[in-house]
Protein backbone atom coordinates (compact mmCIF):
# COMPACT_ATOMS: atom_id res chain seq x y z
CA UNK A 1 0.00 0.00 0.00
CA UNK A 2 2.96 2.24 1.10
CA UNK A 3 4.49 1.53 -2.68
CA UNK A 4 1.19 2.28 -4.34
CA UNK A 5 0.55 5.79 -2.89
CA UNK A 6 4.79 6.39 -3.03
CA UNK A 7 4.08 6.03 -7.01
CA UNK A 8 0.87 8.70 -6.54
CA UNK A 9 2.84 11.37 -4.90
CA UNK A 10 5.66 10.94 -7.48
CA UNK A 11 3.80 10.74 -10.46
CA UNK A 12 2.05 13.78 -9.24
CA UNK A 13 5.02 16.16 -8.08
CA UNK A 14 6.83 14.74 -11.07
CA UNK A 15 4.16 14.53 -13.88
CA UNK A 16 3.81 18.49 -14.31
CA UNK A 17 0.86 20.72 -14.29
CA UNK A 18 -1.42 18.55 -16.25
CA UNK A 19 -1.04 15.33 -14.43
CA UNK A 20 -1.52 17.15 -11.50
CA UNK A 21 -5.24 18.59 -12.99
CA UNK A 22 -6.53 15.28 -13.92
CA UNK A 23 -4.95 13.22 -10.79
CA UNK A 24 -6.53 16.02 -8.49
CA UNK A 25 -10.16 15.35 -10.28
CA UNK A 26 -9.85 12.03 -10.41
CA UNK A 27 -8.74 11.59 -6.53
CA UNK A 28 -11.93 13.56 -5.65
CA UNK A 29 -13.92 11.35 -7.72
CA UNK A 30 -12.52 8.43 -5.67
CA UNK A 31 -13.58 9.89 -2.51
CA UNK A 32 -16.66 10.96 -3.51
CA UNK A 33 -17.64 7.50 -4.87
CA UNK A 34 -16.12 5.98 -1.62
CA UNK A 35 -18.48 8.18 0.52
CA UNK A 36 -21.53 7.40 -1.31
CA UNK A 37 -20.93 3.52 -1.20
CA UNK A 38 -20.29 4.23 3.06
CA UNK A 39 -23.13 6.12 2.70
CA UNK A 40 -25.54 3.53 0.67
CA UNK A 41 -24.08 0.64 2.80
CA UNK A 42 -24.71 2.34 5.95
CA UNK A 43 -27.57 4.67 5.02
CA UNK A 44 -26.18 7.83 6.11
CA UNK A 45 -25.83 11.13 3.78
CA UNK A 46 -22.21 11.64 3.40
CA UNK A 47 -21.83 11.88 -0.12
CA UNK A 48 -24.57 14.77 -0.04
CA UNK A 49 -22.93 16.69 2.85
CA UNK A 50 -19.73 16.21 0.69
CA UNK A 51 -21.40 17.78 -2.72
CA UNK A 52 -23.33 20.38 -0.20
CA UNK A 53 -19.63 21.43 0.75
CA UNK A 54 -18.23 21.45 -2.72
CA UNK A 55 -20.51 22.17 -5.32
CA UNK A 56 -20.99 25.71 -6.38
CA UNK A 57 -24.79 27.01 -4.78
CA UNK A 58 -26.61 29.70 -6.79
CA UNK A 59 -27.73 30.86 -3.53
CA UNK A 60 -26.18 34.25 -2.78
CA UNK A 61 -26.83 33.72 1.26
CA UNK A 62 -25.22 29.92 0.61
CA UNK A 63 -22.35 31.00 -1.42
CA UNK A 64 -21.67 33.43 1.50
CA UNK A 65 -21.04 30.79 3.68
CA UNK A 66 -19.37 28.48 1.31
CA UNK A 67 -16.86 31.20 -0.85
CA UNK A 68 -14.50 28.17 -1.27
CA UNK A 69 -17.19 26.19 -3.79
CA UNK A 70 -16.46 28.55 -6.50
CA UNK A 71 -12.97 26.99 -6.64
CA UNK A 72 -13.77 23.27 -5.43
CA UNK A 73 -17.02 23.00 -7.77
CA UNK A 74 -14.67 22.68 -10.53
CA UNK A 75 -12.55 19.18 -9.69
CA UNK A 76 -15.92 17.69 -8.33
CA UNK A 77 -17.69 15.10 -10.59
CA UNK A 78 -20.70 12.74 -9.86
CA UNK A 79 -21.09 10.58 -13.15
CA UNK A 80 -18.23 8.64 -14.64
CA UNK A 81 -19.43 9.70 -18.32
CA UNK A 82 -18.86 13.02 -17.10
CA UNK A 83 -15.35 13.07 -15.44
CA UNK A 84 -14.60 10.88 -18.49
CA UNK A 85 -15.46 13.60 -21.27
CA UNK A 86 -13.99 16.19 -18.86
CA UNK A 87 -10.67 14.28 -18.34
CA UNK A 88 -9.95 13.26 -21.87
CA UNK A 89 -10.52 16.93 -23.38
CA UNK A 90 -8.44 18.30 -20.48
CA UNK A 91 -5.65 15.85 -21.80
CA UNK A 92 -6.42 16.50 -25.22
CA UNK A 93 -6.53 20.84 -24.92
CA UNK A 94 -3.88 20.85 -22.05
CA UNK A 95 -1.14 19.12 -24.07
CA UNK A 96 -1.76 22.22 -26.95
CA UNK A 97 -1.82 24.57 -24.43
CA UNK A 98 1.60 23.52 -22.85
CA UNK A 99 3.00 23.77 -26.21
CA UNK A 100 1.78 27.77 -26.91
CA UNK A 101 1.66 28.59 -23.38
CA UNK A 102 3.76 26.49 -20.72
CA UNK A 103 2.59 24.50 -18.45
CA UNK A 104 2.99 27.45 -15.16
CA UNK A 105 -0.27 28.77 -16.95
CA UNK A 106 -2.46 25.86 -17.64
CA UNK A 107 -3.55 25.29 -14.04
CA UNK A 108 -4.18 29.58 -13.80
CA UNK A 109 -5.86 29.15 -17.04
CA UNK A 110 -8.21 26.04 -15.77
CA UNK A 111 -8.82 27.84 -12.42
CA UNK A 112 -9.28 31.02 -13.68
CA UNK A 113 -11.98 29.80 -16.36
CA UNK A 114 -13.76 28.56 -13.76
CA UNK A 115 -13.89 30.99 -11.43
CA UNK A 116 -15.27 32.79 -14.35
CA UNK A 117 -17.59 30.32 -16.04
CA UNK A 118 -18.81 30.10 -12.07
CA UNK A 119 -19.84 33.99 -11.71
CA UNK A 120 -21.76 33.79 -14.93
CA UNK A 121 -23.46 30.90 -13.78
CA UNK A 122 -24.25 32.56 -10.19
CA UNK A 123 -25.09 36.04 -11.80
CA UNK A 124 -27.58 34.37 -14.54
CA UNK A 125 -29.33 32.63 -12.04
CA UNK A 126 -30.09 35.03 -9.49
CA UNK A 127 -31.03 37.92 -12.34
CA UNK A 128 -32.99 36.25 -15.22
CA UNK A 129 -36.90 35.37 -13.97
CA UNK A 130 -36.59 32.16 -16.00
CA UNK A 131 -34.34 30.76 -13.23
CA UNK A 132 -35.76 32.71 -10.18
CA UNK A 133 -37.53 29.12 -9.11
CA UNK A 134 -34.57 27.32 -9.45
CA UNK A 135 -32.12 29.59 -7.21
CA UNK A 136 -32.66 27.90 -3.81
CA UNK A 137 -31.69 24.27 -4.87
CA UNK A 138 -29.25 24.38 -7.93
CA UNK A 139 -25.79 23.83 -7.66
CA UNK A 140 -22.92 23.09 -10.30
CA UNK A 141 -20.02 20.96 -10.23
CA UNK A 142 -17.72 19.98 -12.91
CA UNK A 143 -14.37 21.05 -14.69
CA UNK A 144 -16.11 22.14 -18.28
CA UNK A 145 -15.74 25.89 -17.24
CA UNK A 146 -11.92 25.36 -16.85
CA UNK A 147 -11.51 22.91 -19.71
CA UNK A 148 -13.45 25.22 -22.28
CA UNK A 149 -11.05 27.96 -21.03
CA UNK A 150 -7.80 25.91 -22.09
CA UNK A 151 -9.89 24.50 -25.40
CA UNK A 152 -10.67 27.99 -26.45
CA UNK A 153 -7.05 29.80 -25.85
CA UNK A 154 -5.63 27.40 -27.92
CA UNK A 155 -8.35 27.74 -30.66
CA UNK A 156 -8.10 31.45 -30.41
CA UNK A 157 -4.25 31.68 -30.21
CA UNK A 158 -4.03 28.46 -33.25
CA UNK A 159 -7.14 28.19 -34.85
CA UNK A 160 -5.95 26.45 -38.06
CA UNK A 161 -4.51 23.56 -35.87
CA UNK A 162 -5.81 20.45 -37.52
CA UNK A 163 -7.48 18.17 -35.27
CA UNK A 164 -8.75 14.73 -36.84
CA UNK A 165 -12.31 13.44 -36.19
CA UNK A 166 -12.83 9.79 -37.37
CA UNK A 167 -12.09 10.52 -40.80
CA UNK A 168 -12.00 13.91 -41.33
CA UNK A 169 -9.87 16.52 -40.26
CA UNK A 170 -11.16 19.93 -39.52
CA UNK A 171 -9.41 23.27 -37.78
CA UNK A 172 -9.56 23.02 -34.12
CA UNK A 173 -11.29 26.81 -34.62
CA UNK A 174 -14.22 24.10 -35.68
CA UNK A 175 -13.91 22.14 -32.69
CA UNK A 176 -14.76 25.17 -30.62
CA UNK A 177 -17.62 26.85 -32.41
CA UNK A 178 -18.95 23.83 -32.66
CA UNK A 179 -18.96 23.17 -28.55
CA UNK A 180 -19.77 26.89 -28.39
CA UNK A 181 -23.30 25.93 -30.80
CA UNK A 182 -23.64 22.94 -28.71
CA UNK A 183 -24.10 24.70 -25.70
CA UNK A 184 -25.92 27.95 -26.83
CA UNK A 185 -28.76 25.16 -28.47
CA UNK A 186 -28.54 23.61 -25.06
CA UNK A 187 -29.26 26.78 -23.39
CA UNK A 188 -32.28 27.45 -25.28
CA UNK A 189 -33.46 24.38 -25.26
CA UNK A 190 -33.54 24.33 -21.22
CA UNK A 191 -30.87 21.45 -21.14
CA UNK A 192 -28.50 21.88 -18.35
CA UNK A 193 -28.59 25.66 -18.39
CA UNK A 194 -26.08 25.72 -15.57
CA UNK A 195 -23.81 23.93 -17.30
CA UNK A 196 -23.82 26.07 -20.38
CA UNK A 197 -23.63 29.11 -18.48
CA UNK A 198 -20.68 28.19 -16.96
CA UNK A 199 -18.92 27.16 -20.24
CA UNK A 200 -19.99 30.14 -22.18
CA UNK A 201 -17.91 31.41 -18.60
CA UNK A 202 -15.18 29.32 -19.07
CA UNK A 203 -14.47 29.62 -23.29
CA UNK A 204 -15.13 33.91 -22.99
CA UNK A 205 -11.79 33.88 -20.28
CA UNK A 206 -9.97 31.72 -23.12
CA UNK A 207 -10.56 33.75 -26.04
CA UNK A 208 -9.87 36.74 -23.56
CA UNK A 209 -6.74 35.16 -22.58
CA UNK A 210 -5.37 34.36 -25.82
CA UNK A 211 -6.35 37.41 -27.51
CA UNK A 212 -4.40 39.31 -24.54
CA UNK A 213 -1.48 37.46 -24.80
CA UNK A 214 -0.80 37.76 -28.31
CA UNK A 215 -0.61 42.16 -27.20
CA UNK A 216 1.61 40.59 -24.62
CA UNK A 217 -0.32 40.94 -21.37
CA UNK A 218 -0.42 37.61 -19.75
CA UNK A 219 -4.08 37.26 -17.57
CA UNK A 220 -2.63 34.68 -15.97
CA UNK A 221 0.42 36.21 -14.09
CA UNK A 222 -1.40 37.33 -11.50
CA UNK A 223 -3.02 33.87 -10.60
CA UNK A 224 -0.06 31.97 -11.32
CA UNK A 225 2.24 34.19 -8.77
CA UNK A 226 -0.48 33.22 -6.21
CA UNK A 227 -0.08 29.55 -6.92
CA UNK A 228 3.93 29.78 -6.67
CA UNK A 229 3.51 31.42 -2.96
CA UNK A 230 1.51 29.10 -2.04
CA UNK A 231 3.29 26.55 -3.41
CA UNK A 232 6.60 27.74 -1.32
CA UNK A 233 4.79 28.09 1.46
CA UNK A 234 3.95 24.45 1.81
CA UNK A 235 7.43 23.55 1.07
CA UNK A 236 9.33 21.88 3.29
CA UNK A 237 12.43 23.93 4.04
CA UNK A 238 15.54 22.53 3.13
CA UNK A 239 17.84 20.87 5.81
CA UNK A 240 21.34 22.07 5.25
CA UNK A 241 24.53 20.49 6.85
CA UNK A 242 26.97 22.15 8.17
CA UNK A 243 30.27 22.48 6.78
CA UNK A 244 33.62 22.85 8.65
CA UNK A 245 37.30 23.28 7.27
CA UNK A 246 40.44 24.73 8.88
CA UNK A 247 40.54 27.37 6.68
CA UNK A 248 38.13 30.08 6.01
CA UNK A 249 38.79 29.81 2.21
CA UNK A 250 37.86 25.62 2.33
CA UNK A 251 34.64 26.78 4.53
CA UNK A 252 33.67 29.85 2.07
CA UNK A 253 34.20 27.51 -0.93
CA UNK A 254 32.38 24.80 0.77
CA UNK A 255 29.29 26.56 1.70
CA UNK A 256 28.87 28.14 -1.47
CA UNK A 257 28.60 24.58 -3.10
CA UNK A 258 26.10 23.70 -0.67
CA UNK A 259 24.66 27.22 -1.61
CA UNK A 260 24.22 26.16 -5.49
CA UNK A 261 23.19 22.63 -5.22
CA UNK A 262 20.09 24.46 -2.93
CA UNK A 263 19.31 26.56 -5.59
CA UNK A 264 19.31 23.98 -8.65
CA UNK A 265 17.37 21.67 -6.15
CA UNK A 266 14.56 24.64 -6.31
CA UNK A 267 15.02 24.88 -9.39
CA UNK A 268 14.15 21.46 -10.45
CA UNK A 269 11.33 21.36 -7.91
CA UNK A 270 9.87 24.49 -10.69
CA UNK A 271 10.56 22.54 -13.37
CA UNK A 272 9.14 19.29 -12.27
CA UNK A 273 5.81 21.65 -10.85
CA UNK A 274 5.48 24.15 -13.46
CA UNK A 275 7.78 23.09 -16.62
CA UNK A 276 11.03 24.58 -17.84
CA UNK A 277 9.30 27.22 -19.56
CA UNK A 278 8.48 29.25 -15.98
CA UNK A 279 12.24 29.74 -15.41
CA UNK A 280 13.50 33.17 -15.39
CA UNK A 281 16.97 33.69 -17.00
CA UNK A 282 19.11 33.86 -14.33
CA UNK A 283 17.98 30.38 -13.29
CA UNK A 284 18.14 29.38 -16.37
CA UNK A 285 21.97 30.68 -16.47
CA UNK A 286 22.58 29.21 -12.92
CA UNK A 287 21.29 25.74 -14.32
CA UNK A 288 23.55 25.80 -17.77
CA UNK A 289 26.77 26.51 -15.44
CA UNK A 290 26.25 23.80 -13.16
CA UNK A 291 25.41 21.46 -15.97
CA UNK A 292 28.96 22.67 -17.07
CA UNK A 293 30.50 22.28 -13.81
Amino acid sequence: MNSIWDQIKYYYRSGGALNQLIMINLGVFVLYLLLRIISFLFQIQLDAVFINFTALPTDLLKLATRPWTIITYMFLHQGFIHILFNMLWLYFGGRLFQEYFGSRRLISAYLMGGILGGLVYVLAYNLFPVFSDYVAGSNNRGASAGVMAIIFAIATYNPRFPVRLLILQVPLWGVAVFALITDLVALGEGNNPGGSLAHLGGAAFGFMMARSYTKGKDLTEGMSSILDKLANLFKPKPKLKKVYSSGQRGYASKKAKVNDEEKLNQILEKISRSGYDSLSKEEKDHLFKFGKD
